[in-house]
């Protein structure tokens, strides 16, 4: 996309620097990562099933550890797919941010490197993603299908260190919003010298 059209675009923004009222990208963001740590919660929970089968009993909750697999793949599944249009609507409403200039974030970057680090880092962790998905169908489909226990321990502990990754891959984007006002409705106007008390009520 050339200059030009990024430029007509512009002409086109809303307060918040988009031609939307919200922000897409963050609210697709916790959709991936709401899927993807239910996707590793529900296949822990399907592999220590062992130990909390007497509270099901005990609850009448009718599960089986089976259900608790199952949970897990289709979650972690859907988090691939949406990971795609979380990552791509990062990009777009990247290319129409207008970050604060001179200002550092609390680990010390200024805007430019840490929309550069978050958007590499939502790459990276889409090709983690969606590795972690492949992963877990061979071990679904082939590998363990006749297991009782369908998943690796190796794999959870690597969905685990994936969130962590996550978590810090989530705060440069808050660092974003908050500290360098991307998209920020409230910021935006501030700059323009508005009232947001009254422009938002």
């Amino acid at each position: 996309m050339n200059s030009e059209v990024i430029d007509q675009l512009k002409t086109q923004l809303g307060a918040n620097g988009l031609p939307y009222a919200i922000p897409i990208h963050p609210n697709l963001v916790h959709l991936t990562l709401g899927l993807f740590i239910l996707g590793i919660a529900f296949d822990i929970i399907g592999v220590l099933f062992f130990l909390q089968k007497p509270i099901f009993k005990f609850l009448a909750i009718s599960a089986t550890r089976s259900n608790f697999f199952d949970a897990g793949w289709y979650n972690i599944l859907a988090s691939a797919i949406i990971t795609f249009f979380t990552v791509a609507a990062g990009f777009y409403e990247m290319m129409l941010a207008e970050p604060s200039a001179g200002i550092k974030s609390a680990w010390g970057l200024q805007a430019m490197e840490t929309m550069l680090w978050h958007g590499v880092g939502g790459v990276f962790l889409l090709a983690l993603i969606v590795g972690m998905t492949i992963w877990r169908g061979f071990q679904r489909y082939i590998w363990r299908k006749d297991d009782n226990q369908q998943v690796q321990w190796t794999y959870l502990l690597s969905g685990l260190f994936i969130m962590l990754l996550m978590y810090v891959h989530g705060t440069l984007g808050a660092h974003l919003a908050a500290e360098f006002g991307v998209h920020n409705t409230a910021d935006m106007l501030l700059r323009l010298g508005k009232n947001p008390n009254v422009l938002l009520n």
